[in-house]
């Protein structure tokens, strides 16, 4: 498999990671579009939410708390976008699950995130 999050998660690729644990892995974009900008990624390949089947229900909803828990830590509670992109009409490059947070605006004028709703 040539998946670059994969390679993330194997520390086959550089990153930096910003948390994880045994189900999640957390990591800054590489190209942000926004002051803060993290992925959250499961460490199971699963390439989109179009993929995703009951027995995943309990990772998405770890996704989502690590992606509060992220927030906290960079100092963005309660003010941040969380964004996952679907497909390649969707917006999705790479087809591994993952969920944007972006965040650390100064103002509602500052934020300018081309190709991000």
């Amino acid at each position: 498999m040539d998946c670059i999050f994969c390679k993330i998660i194997k520390k086959e690729s550089p990153s930096m990671i910003i948390y994880e644990d045994k189900d999640i892995i957390a990591f800054q974009n590489i190209r942000p579009l926004a002051p803060v900008h993290i992925l959250v990624v499961p460490k199971e390949h699963i390439p989109s939410v179009d993929q995703l089947e009951e027995k995943h229900k309990d990772l998405v909803g770890k996704i989502f708390l690590t992606a509060k828990k992220v927030a906290a830590d960079q100092g963005i509670a309660g003010a941040y976008k969380i964004v996952f992109n679907v497909g390649e009409g969707g917006g999705q490059i790479v087809f591994h699950l993952h969920l944007h947070l972006l965040g650390g605006w100064k103002s509602k004028e500052d934020i300018d995130m081309p190709g991000m709703p």
